[in-house]
């Protein structure tokens, strides 16, 4: 028999004071069986930092067509496609024909990361954000997560506070292009 996924429910106080993005956000996140904490928490926090109306967890690990984070327009059409961790590049490079703006949140080496992408084919990677945190910072916010976590997240000139169930961390948000 199957594992299940583990529901997560996350209350967010989210001050995006660089975007002007002020919201308290209720997200159920499903945990699935193969899903490290660190993956999903880097999902909720491209969640927060994107966040925009008609945005949604997108189907994941559990749907190859779907990235971890979409947002699809008024009328339905996809507007961006947000990945996790450290997708290939044939799956970056068919967000970005599919959607306007492309990013990929990784909790894991940027450099790995991109060197995996170099001399691929990856559609306007000049517009595709790869972004990232301090060392340690995704490993310290998943420790102190639970299976219902209060979180306080602001971004400030490209820093992000969070506070996640009494414990304060601090990280810059890292971004380069693609390409």
């Amino acid at each position: 028999m199957a594992i299940g996924a583990t529901i997560h429910t996350f209350d967010v106080q989210l001050s995006d004071v660089d975007r002007g993005v002020y919201e308290q956000l209720s997200l159920k996140v499903a945990q699935h069986a193969s899903e490290t904490v660190p993956f999903m928490v880097t999902r909720v926090l491209a969640m927060c930092l994107e966040h925009e109306e008609g945005i949604a967890f997108g189907l994941g690990l559990s749907g190859g067509d779907e990235p971890a984070v979409v947002v699809r327009d008024r009328t339905g059409a996809l507007a961006a496609w947000i990945e996790v961790g450290a997708p290939e590049a044939e799956r970056v490079h068919r967000g970005s024909m599919a959607a306007d703006r492309t990013a990929v949140y990784t909790h894991r080496d940027p450099e790995r990361v991109a060197a995996r992408w170099a001399g691929k084919r990856i559609h306007r990677a000049e517009d595709v954000r790869l972004v990232w945190f301090d060392p340690g910072f995704v490993d310290a916010v998943a420790d102190a997560v639970a299976r219902r976590t209060a979180m306080v997240v602001s971004v400030m000139e490209g820093v992000l506070y969070a506070e996640v169930n009494g414990t304060t961390l601090t990280s810059s948000v890292h971004e380069r292009r693609a390409g």
